[in-house]
């Protein structure tokens, strides 16, 4: 049976969300809610939806279920924009594609796409109405500095870091400093492994290139098999402490289990995939926190061969930090003790990627350099504060997208700002 399911055909949770679930995770859970909901009702949604960066996923469904016309006018622009944002995210995506396959042509080892361009590309489950702001890429740790040279050769430079910030990325990080291409805009994170080789967890990274699927359509481009693809999801949101995104990537790990659970065979060669490179405890965080907030369906067996992973009395500990972490960031979202949460994670996730010397050393220096900092300027108004009727009252025109760059739009062109 194929592993590519288009996302409609998934099947939606029959449960009723909780009722101190937010407005945004209610509805995408139940989208039935939404054409019940009110003008106000929608204008929060909206927010929450823009801040979680899961716009597009909102819009997908509002257009597979057949409800996104019988929506308050006000608010279909909104979610027509998102549509149209993520598809043309995908087409850039794609064309980017086949010049990285360009440029990488000579590399002897496979160039592996990860996360929301390997969604794309590769027709999986997390994919339509995601959004995503940059193309990460896998290598062979002995391919970078050919990797390196060839893109820089084809127009790709790294952003200005300082020395320290570039040697934190060569010496203690799993990638290379973040580049983007002069003359296209794009931004591209270069991996060699899916973990720091600081971190704690030992990470049997030759094992990634055990069995790399090619890219239909894109030769010299390779995905992750189906385990994991979702074991680096997993590792991703629960092991590097990626928070502001948190509720989108639980929702992909939602779509991917579904998506791969009904493959022969995937739930035990997922945990044995997990055993073997090492990322049983990030798999049983994902499993346990879809569960418990998407109401993934997961087998009673896997979830107690991972229950050792789980960290005893601590535990609940942690179930409350991400109770908190996991929701939208906004205001309206916002839980007691919301950022000691945010702060205990971010240190957690430090913690986890490198010794406490180290550790100790780069706070200290990431604090050191927030308090010299030159002022920033002050921030223009939030774009989140129009309301549902001055939308309305003064449309803006969305002009074609712009064939010439490669960009991946984050903004949906000259759209009113985030409300309805």
């Amino acid at each position: 049976m194929s592993a590519r399911l288009h996302a409609s055909a998934l099947p939606a949770p029959q449960w009723q969300p909780a009722p101190d679930q937010p407005l945004l995770v209610r509805v995408l859970l139940a989208p039935a809610l939404a054409p019940t909901l009110s003008l106000n009702d929608w204008d929060l949604l909206l927010r929450q939806a823009r801040r979680a960066n899961l716009a597009g996923k909102l819009a997908h469904l509002a257009q597979t279920g057949g409800w996104l016309d019988e929506l308050p006018a006000p608010v279909q622009p909104h979610l027509h924009s998102a549509l149209l944002l993520s598809r043309r995210q995908t087409q850039m995506v794609g064309r980017e594609a086949g010049f990285l396959c360009n440029a990488l042509a000579e590399l002897a080892g496979p160039v592996i796409l990860l996360k929301g361009a390997a969604y794309a590309l590769g027709g999986h489950a997390p994919a339509p109405g995601r959004m995503f702001t940059d193309i990460d890429l896998l290598l062979p740790a002995a391919q970078l500095p050919r990797a390196e040279i060839a893109l820089m050769v084809h127009g790709w430079d790294f952003d200005p870091l300082d020395d320290y910030d570039q040697r934190y990325y060569r010496e203690w990080m799993h990638e290379l400093p973040p580049l983007h291409h002069r003359r296209r805009g794009t931004s591209l994170d270069v991996h060699h492994s899916l973990l720091p080789p600081t971190a704690r967890t030992p990470l049997n990274t030759a094992a990634l290139f055990d069995d790399p699927r090619p890219l239909p359509g894109h030769p010299g481009l390779f995905v992750l098999p189906p385990q994991d693809m979702l074991l680096h999801s997993a590792a991703h949101l629960f092991h590097e402490g990626e928070l502001p995104n948190g509720l989108r990537d639980l929702f992909d790990l939602d779509a991917l289990i579904r998506e791969f659970s009904v493959l022969d065979g995937f739930w035990p060669r997922l945990l044995a995939r997990a055993a073997h490179i090492g990322l049983e405890h990030p798999l049983a965080l994902a499993l346990r926190y879809t569960q418990r907030w998407l109401d993934t369906p997961v087998p009673d067996d896997v979830t107690a061969a991972l229950a050792p992973r789980l960290i005893g009395w601590r535990q609940p500990l942690v179930d409350a930090a991400y109770h908190r972490a996991l929701r939208p960031p906004h205001d309206s979202c916002r839980l007691p003790g919301q950022d000691l949460a945010e702060l205990a994670l971010y240190v957690r996730a430090h913690w986890l990627r490198m010794p406490l010397p180290l550790l100790a050393r780069h706070l200290a220096r990431k604090a050191w350099s927030r308090v010299t900092a030159s002022p920033a300027a002050p921030d223009g108004p939030d774009p989140a504060q129009t309301t549902a009727q001055t939308a309305a009252q003064n449309p803006a025109p969305n002009p074609p997208p712009d064939p010439t760059t490669a960009r991946l739009p984050q903004q949906p062109p000259q759209q009113p700002p985030d409300q309805v």
